[in-house]
């Protein structure tokens, strides 16, 4: 077998066929490709690439529309680059109007994900629990969603459209705007920061036969709902966005504390994976199979490379 340093991504193919399943697709949180690799190792199908992860990873700053479309298509391109199950991707407002959907919808194809959302918020946006949040007018996002839709160059790319108006309108605008946004050729829609299990209900019974995709926002304003709940209600994608990246922080900030009160982790060194381990799981094995494959080998006798007197030149 050939050594890869690279994987392949599922790509839109292989989610189109997870949501013509009929399955609820369950995807955690990533923020880097590390913990990406550590969702698949988990037998998840997909991977979902937080906004919000990438922001506190990549500049260590909230979710406050601070990265640039090529800041999140790249991390979005080096997660995909490392995984081989789908990788759907938040892509925030799109970054601007049309044109500018057009652009993000390239770019994020050409880094190997499998869909992504983009939502209604006024930019600069902010995390979709937080307070203080504006949307734009139901129209003109509606007309973003179907540059989207036109934009792609593979039309198995999946088009997530997220609303944030429940949070400034209400629910049944955010409704409203949901069936506004399936017309304009969402192929999947996104209801943000429901507050009850009764309004998970009520976004479901307004979009019958239609996939909808769950943010079970770890702490956020939506209320923790079981996942065979989900699966019930008809719930086809659920996220679990920051549940890695706080895990993480937890682990390092433990490992960080113990340094500082004993000089070294060598009482909780046990906890985590050995050296060893960790090498072998982000692909060592890998590496070590190419060197041998493609390292140098000295030349016979009267095998020079220059030529048919055997001298290099």
């Amino acid at each position: 077998m050939t050594a890869r340093l690279t994987r392949r991504p599922g790509g839109p193919a292989r989610l189109r066929a997870l949501l013509d399943s009929g399955q609820t697709i369950v995807a955690p949180g990533a923020f880097d490709p590390l913990s990406a690799r550590l969702v698949e190792e988990a037998g998840f199908p997909a991977v979902y690439m937080t906004g919000f992860g990438t922001s506190a990873a990549l500049i260590g700053r909230p979710d406050v529309g601070l990265l640039t479309m090529t800041e999140m298509a790249g991390n979005a391109g080096r997660i995909a680059a490392c995984v081989d199950v789908p990788v759907i991707a938040d892509a925030d407002t799109g970054y601007g109007n049309p044109l500018n959907v057009i652009r993000t919808v390239g770019a994020y194809e050409a880094a190997g994900v499998a869909g992504i959302h983009i939502e209604d918020q006024v930019a600069p946006k902010k995390c979709g629990h937080m307070e203080g949040k504006l949307v734009i007018p139901a129209e003109e996002m509606a007309e973003k969603v179907r540059a989207a839709a036109d934009a792609r160059s593979q039309p198995e790319f999946v088009i997530i459209a997220r609303t944030d108006a429940r949070a400034v309108e209400g629910l049944d605008r955010a409704l409203q705007r949901g069936r506004m946004y399936r017309e304009a050729g969402a192929d999947v829609l996104f209801i943000e920061a429901l507050t009850s299990e009764a309004e998970a209900e009520d976004a479901v019974r307004a979009f019958p036969g239609v996939p909808l995709l769950f943010n079970w926002a770890e702490g956020g304003k939506t209320p923790p709902i079981g996942l065979d709940r989900l699966k019930e209600m008809g719930y086809r994608i659920v996220i679990f966005p920051i549940g890695t990246l706080l895990a993480a922080t937890g682990a390092m900030r433990r490992i960080l504390q113990e340094i500082a009160r004993a000089g070294t982790p060598a009482a909780i060194m046990h906890e985590l994976p050995t050296f060893a381990e960790f090498v072998d799981f982000i692909g060592l094995p890998e590496v070590r199979e190419a060197e041998q494959r493609y390292a140098a080998r000295p030349a016979q006798p009267g095998q020079g490379s220059g030529g048919s007197d055997g001298i290099d030149v």
